[in-house]
């Protein structure tokens, strides 16, 4: 059995070394295994035929019985073309093809029945069907007078070579017959007869040649709930070797570091959800275990806040905390804000990034040995070998995604015993994502912005409105607040016809003239020093309009700015978008979004508008971002370590079998919690096999 699964595939019969070399290149399929584990992507049900008195433009597809009644090359050269004339026993229309003529010629016989299949187009006002599926009628009434008919994604290196679906169908039927009766369960019996699922030999039989919709839906739904049944069981029992393998600090007292502030240093009462995070994490740090936590909170929700009180908690029991942030600018942002908030109470903040000079260094590495330094925040400078801490017990992801899976487990290299992670994100993350990609960490959300923080008002204008949308931005600027310009692109393009930055600028500049109004700008390829100048000029309130790329997307923090003004708004997706508007709001004052697009809009551009415009809800735009676009395309995904491919599953349609998963997993686990039953050797062989194949990304925060 085995020794058939792991058989190369260029020994599979109609395969051979060159194909073989394209499948491995194009599709990732070194073996008989992973050719059978590669799914159809969709089916057409082809148990229905049609007349071609029947065909209208609503069917996308039709399947007709009938014989060809003339056969016949027209034209020259690149406009040659074969053309039939195909006849249903009523009516005619006509079949064509522009490639493979020779072949067609070869093949095709007159007077013979057949059945074509494909997509009807309507000229002059009669029907053809362009390079049609076609085949002997006797070939179809074996396979019962129709069926479901799966369809495989290609490449269009494969196409060439005529590595098409038809050609993965016809590997997949021999592949399946030569591993008959010899494909070992790969869930427990009684799990499987508990779930009433199909053997896994059916269900792979089933997803490659369904005979009917029903006998599809249950082997899909097999192979989904095992697929997501192995992610959610890895995931738990790697949070649950962790957990009795790692000890963690305990944070036993709340003292007067911690007291001090929040009874005289804060600024505004916390919100609940805030309230019921720092519990959360309080309740972490007294557990004896290494707290790994993930804190989701929309931009300006409050997270820094945590990020200090937990901080200071630390501090009262006397260890050290860090403050890891992706980019210079977002870690400046954090210790700006820490400091502030801080005031003049007795704890020694420092920030480290690539910027700090040598004698600042030489400080900061003394202080963190010596213990005096009590919280430092930074970018990927903490992680230098160099940096050591005399006690470190707490460490603070900012934005996670964007480290590297081993740049993360050098912190856990800080120090004796692994400090307690909080890891945050003000990218909402679709709840089935948050199961699947961080679903080993314990997850808290803040989900109510500060008081006194007024929803952010969207509106989407089309370009012809222009002249409507800079007087409004003249009457906001007359009360005194700042606006920010958003464009896609830097210099124009001649493929994409989208806004860009420096024609953008210019006109802004004749529509608000100096010495009236001041414009700064700033985007990606300024030298880090002039966008610098640039961002601080309009923090300081000395340009009221800042024209700028998606650099302002993260870490830019100005109350004074209302209104977002995102050109080429179709450029954007939801995510960023959503971030973008983000910039905004962080004061009292009203502010406003404004989505500015052409009037030809795709549907799904148009739906992604609609989706800003109705809701301010993080979460429900992650949840439609990934309806949209699918969890694979999310931003960070890839990044955040998502070490698996999902053969058959889809996050955004299958949830509920993903809960479903999740609870088996936790039921299981909770009875037998190192799978040590005879029951479930089965499991525990499967979650070994998937080690081999995966990094241990589940122990890393």
């Amino acid at each position: 059995m085995a020794s058939i699964l792991e058989q190369e595939i260029k020994f599979l019969p109609g395969v051979g070394p060159k194909r073989a070399a394209i499948l491995a290149q194009e599709l990732k399929i070194n073996t008989v295994a992973e050719l059978i584990y590669y799914f159809p992507y969709k089916y057409i049900d082809r148990t229905k035929f049609y007349k071609i008195r029947e065909i209208n433009e609503t069917l996308p597809f039709i399947q007709i019985k009938g014989v060809i009644n003339t056969l016949e090359i027209i034209g020259e050269g690149r406009a040659q073309r074969m053309v039939a004339n195909f006849y249903d026993g009523e009516n005619q229309m006509e079949l064509v093809w522009f490639r493979g003529i020779k072949f067609v010629k070869s093949t095709l016989k007159k007077n013979f029945l057949y059945v074509i299949f494909g997509k009807p187009t309507e000229f002059n006002g009669k029907w053809k069907l362009v390079h049609p599926e076609i085949e002997e009628a006797t070939e179809v009434a074996e396979k019962k007078e129709g069926y479901i008919q799966p369809y495989y994604n290609t490449s269009e290196k494969m196409k060439s070579n005529f590595l098409v679906s038809k050609t993965i169908q016809k590997f997949q039927f021999t592949a399946l017959q030569l591993c008959k009766d010899k494909i070992t369960e790969t869930l427990p019996p009684w799990l499987i007869g508990q779930l009433n699922l199909v053997p896994i030999e059916t269900a792979l039989f089933n997803i490659h040649f369904p005979v009917d919709p029903q006998t599809l839906r249950k082997a899909e739904y097999r192979l989904k709930f095992e697929e997501l049944f192995y992610i959610q069981l890895k995931l738990l029992h790697l949070k649950h070797e962790r957990q009795n393998k790692f000890k963690g600090q305990i944070f036993k007292e709340v003292g007067s570091h911690f007291n001090d502030f929040f009874y005289h240093h804060l600024p505004f009462e916390l919100t609940g959800a805030q309230k019921r995070v720092v519990k959360e994490i309080r309740k972490d740090t007294l557990a004896g275990k290494q707290m790994n936590r993930l804190l989701q909170g929309d931009v300006g929700s409050g997270k820094t806040m945590v990020a200090l009180m937990i901080s200071l908690i630390a501090m009262d029991n006397g260890f050290q905390s860090c403050m890891m942030a992706p980019t210079e600018i977002l870690a400046q942002q954090h210790y700006q804000s820490v400091v502030r908030l801080i005031g003049d109470l007795p704890v020694n903040v420092k920030l480290l990034t690539g910027s700090t000079k040598k004698s600042e260094r030489l400080i900061i590495h003394q202080q963190l040995l010596d213990g005096t330094l009590h919280l430092l925040i930074g970018t990927h400078a903490l992680l230098e070998d160099i940096v050591e801490f005399k006690n470190l017990g707490m460490v603070v992801i900012d934005e996670q995604h964007r480290f590297g899976v081993m740049q993360r487990a050098k912190m856990w290299r800080k120090n004796y015993l692994p400090p307690h992670i909080l890891v945050m994100t003000a990218t909402p993350i679709p709840r089935t994502l948050a199961m699947t990609v961080y679903g080993d960490l314990d997850v808290s959300v803040i989900d109510e912005l500060p008081p006194g923080r007024k929803p952010i008002r969207t509106f989407h204008y089309y370009d012809n409105h222009r002249i409507e949308l800079n007087n409004f931005i003249r009457k906001e600027i007359a009360l005194g607040r700042q606006i920010y310009v958003v464009f896609p692109l830097i210099k124009e393009s001649e493929k994409l016809d989208f806004k860009n930055l420096e024609e953008g600028f210019e006109q802004l500049r004749i529509a608000f003239p100096s010495p009236q109004y001041n414009i700064s700008m700033v985007h990606g390829k300024m030298k880090p020093a002039a966008k610098e100048a640039e961002m601080q000029r309009f923090k300081n309130g000395e340009t009221q309009i800042l024209v700028a790329t998606t650099v302002i997307e993260v870490g830019v923090d100005v109350p004074n700015a209302s209104v977002m003004v995102i050109e080429s708004t179709e450029r954007f997706g939801l995510s960023q978008l959503h971030q973008l508007r983000g910039r905004v709001g962080r004061g009292a004052d009203q502010s406003y979004c404004i989505l500015m697009s052409s009037v030809k809009l795709s549907h799904e551009s148009r739906q992604r508008i609609e989706t800003m415009v109705a809701t301010n809800d993080g979460f429900e735009i992650a949840e439609a971002d990934m309806r949209l676009r699918g969890p694979g395309d999310l931003e960070g995904t890839q990044q955040s370590g998502l070490a698996f491919d999902l053969r058959i599953s889809n996050l955004a349609k299958d949830g509920q079998i993903l809960q479903y998963a999740r609870d088996k997993a936790e039921e299981i686990l909770a009875k037998d919690p190192f799978l040590q039953n005879n029951e479930n050797n089965i499991l525990i062989q499967q979650l070994l096999a998937l080690r081999k194949n995966h990094l241990n990304w589940g122990a890393i925060s």
